[in-house]
């Protein structure tokens, strides 16, 4: 499966599910969105893994994203929940800081863990590179891709002109011979990175917790796949600020994976009204989305908005129209506009992504 295909269904209500399976991670680097360390939280697994088990053939999601912190300190878990969706249909892709490959090589458990993974993305920017070097993390990643496994890099760097994303880049497209897809993004005011921002004075693209410009709302893509925080909860976005927060906003709030089936969880996403106005229409900023729920008149027009009889169809539209736009057109809006089109590295695209 190819990073493409799974930033395609980014838009598209339920076609896939987050999971965060641990707070846990052994790399302190600084940029760190998620602030995970050593003591981080785990997902209770059996709640976990029942959820997942109920998966079927008619109701699934596309894909299932495995994160963390570092999800691959919990490798039986990985192939737990990779196996059981399997067993309905649904593909799994993988996201690891790379801890492991410290000397080029892949453990056996970890190897292990991804024989029902599809698709596997390798966490690379100058703060992992001082942990993990990146000659260890391009053999490791050969080992894996051997493997069948397809794989891709997600890059993070500061502005869209940093030296150090050029070079990263120009470096990967090089050793995988553009056989292996990158995800450049920039680092977000979030988590450990905030107050690593503010002690260097580096000004950061805040797009988290930005509009596209002030006063103007647009559809928001990030509202579509429901997300598993690290206690259970499953939110209607990834933003980090909701997945960490208690209690979650409750127009964002679809459920915990103790009490729900996917079943309900994908109803609540796909039907709810103001998730619905969010993706056609916006609501300004993240800031103002969370914020609705304090803000009763914005929430009932979101709501009324949403339950217009049109609303399911609009939103079914606009979903479309994002997926047929492609997965470089998305990243535009949510990553690096520069490098976005080096996401469709990997196919039959090769010799039409720009260098």
């Amino acid at each position: 499966m190819r990073l493409a295909e799974i930033i395609e269904l980014r838009p598209v209500p339920a076609a896939g599910l987050l999971a965060t399976l641990t707070r846990r991670c052994p790399l302190s680097c600084a940029h760190c969105s998620t602030s995970s360390g050593p003591r981080g939280e785990d997902t209770p697994a059996e709640p976990l893994r029942r959820f997942v088990g109920g998966f079927t053939p008619e109701d699934r999601p596309e894909v299932l994203m495995l994160t963390g912190g570092e999800p691959l300190l919990r490798p039986a878990l990985v192939a737990d929940l990779a196996a059981l969706a399997a067993l309905a249909g649904t593909r799994t892709s993988v996201l690891s800081g790379m801890f492991f490959a410290a000397d080029g090589r892949v453990p056996t458990r970890i190897m292990r863990a991804l024989r029902h993974v599809a698709h596997f993305s390798a966490s690379i920017d100058v703060f992992h590179e001082r942990e993990v070097p990146r000659s260890s993390v391009f053999r490791a990643m050969h080992r894996i891709r051997e493997s069948r496994i397809d794989v891709s890099f997600h890059v993070t760097g500061t502005p869209a002109d940093d030296p150090y994303l050029a070079d990263i880049t120009a470096s990967i497209r090089t050793e995988f011979k553009d056989q292996a897809a990158i995800l450049v993004n920039h680092i977000r005011p979030v988590g450990r990175a905030a107050g690593w921002a503010s002690a260097r004075t580096v000004p950061l693209r805040n797009t988290v917790d930005q509009g596209p410009s002030p006063g103007l709302a647009a559809p928001c893509a990030m509202a579509a796949w429901p997300t598993v925080a690290f206690d259970g909860t499953v939110a209607a976005c990834c933003n980090q600020r909701v997945v960490d927060a208690r209690p979650v906003p409750e127009h964002l709030r679809l459920g915990h994976v103790a009490d729900d089936d996917w079943p309900a969880i994908r109803r609540r996403c796909q039907e709810s009204p103001v998730l619905r106005a969010i993706r056609t229409a916006g609501v300004g900023s993240c800031t103002d989305c969370r914020s609705l729920a304090r803000r009763p008149e914005a929430l009932d027009a979101a709501r009324r908005s949403g339950s217009r009889p049109a609303a399911g169809a609009m939103d079914v539209l606009g979903a479309r129209l994002q997926r047929d736009a492609g997965a470089a057109t998305l990243l535009r809006r949510y990553g690096s506009e520069r490098y976005a089109p080096l996401v469709l590295l990997g196919g039959p695209e090769n010799g039409e992504v720009p260098g």
